[in-house]
């Protein structure tokens, strides 16, 4: 559904997006994470057309971004961070003439707005002016004006931008049942949404491609070593100084202390286990323990370990006043 090969953008003084290549197959569910600056939004806005591209080439659905843009722009529906909406306008007239913009005729597009309200849950409030919706409608009028089209893509950056948590989930269910009519590409900074909700991920950094695998293959991959909790209750030092000599533990340290109960965190290493050796030396001891438990790594522990950046490699100032251009072409990732 994408191809992407050494895809490029500069802005004076800036390399925004530098040579990426990463693919997307129709039917998947894919998360583009980054830090802010990374160039997301940047290659958004160029396999979507709203922006050309320095060099390099990119394919949707087939058509190329150049040769065929108005192709591409069919086959897509798009919602930027921040919707673009006509306050003035109620909901089922707003996506009315959204989707006569997007060539659709009459009798096809009362059809297909209709079914982007059900499909968005917007039919209770299609007759509302857009200026009195909360964040979560006017966020689903945005997501219904990216559907009503039918696209083959749907590409969503920042989708749950500024919702509460009971909108998030509603969002994570609709994202999951799109799935299954389209290819959706998500920008997004919520780690969790994308590890519930995504099959495989493609992390930007710097304008490079740093990885581009499943969110359990990241995780397996990364480099931190493991990690378990001990709340016990007794001498702490002597608890350290035993635990250290447990094969597999690499470090010991002292988190919190109350009274007589403390908690340890014990870093191990990852391909090691030390539950079972840790238990029987509590057993052995006898200590008095509330708590005994590992922590998993999660999908930001592995974008962490990916994008970290040592404190010598700091970014140098943009030249030519970069940084005003960038914002000017609207990249505020």
């Amino acid at each position: 559904m994408i191809e992407v090969e050494k895809l490029t953008k500069r802005y004076a003084g800036r390399l925004a997006v530098d040579a990426i290549s990463f693919e997307v197959a129709k039917g998947e569910i894919v998360g583009f994470l980054g830090p802010n600056g990374a160039g997301k939004s940047t290659t958004l806005r160029m396999l979507t057309c709203f922006l050309s591209a320095s060099s390099g080439t990119a394919r949707v659905a087939g058509f190329d971004i150049y040769d065929k843009s108005i192709e591409v722009r069919r086959r897509v529906g798009y919602m930027p961070e921040n919707v673009p909406l006509y306050p003035d306008m109620r909901v089922s007239e707003y996506l009315t003439f959204r989707a006569k913009l997007k060539g659709i005729g009459f009798r096809a597009a009362k059809r297909a707005v209709a079914e982007a309200m059900d499909v968005c849950s917007l039919t209770e409030v299609e007759r509302k002016m857009i200026s009195t919706l909360s964040k979560g409608y006017k966020q689903r009028v945005g997501l219904a004006d990216a559907l009503v089209n039918k696209p083959d893509l749907l590409i969503l950056d920042e989708p749950t931008n500024g919702l509460d948590p009971n909108q998030i989930r509603q969002s994570r269910e609709l994202i999951r049942r799109l799935g299954d009519r389209h290819t959706i590409l998500i920008s997004t900074h919520i780690l969790s949404e994308v590890e519930m909700t995504c099959g495989r991920v493609v992390i930007i950094d710097r304008g490079k491609i740093r990885a581009s695998d499943s969110p359990q293959n990241l995780i397996r991959r990364l480099r931190k070593p493991g990690e378990v909790i001990l709340e016990m209750c007794g001498d702490h030092a002597d608890a350290r100084e035993r635990i250290e000599k447990i094969e597999g533990v690499e470090q010991v340290t002292l988190i919190h202390e109350r009274q007589d109960w403390f908690t340890l965190s014990i870093s191990t290493n990852p391909h090691v286990d030390i539950r079972e050796d840790l238990f029987e030396l509590v057993s052995e001891r006898k200590w008095k323990i509330r708590e005994l438990a590992s922590r998993a790594a999660s999908l930001e522990d592995a974008f962490v370990d990916l994008v970290q950046h040592p404190k010598e490699e700091e970014k140098p100032t943009a030249v030519n006043g970069a940084e005003d251009a960038e914002t000017e072409e609207g990249e505020n990732e």
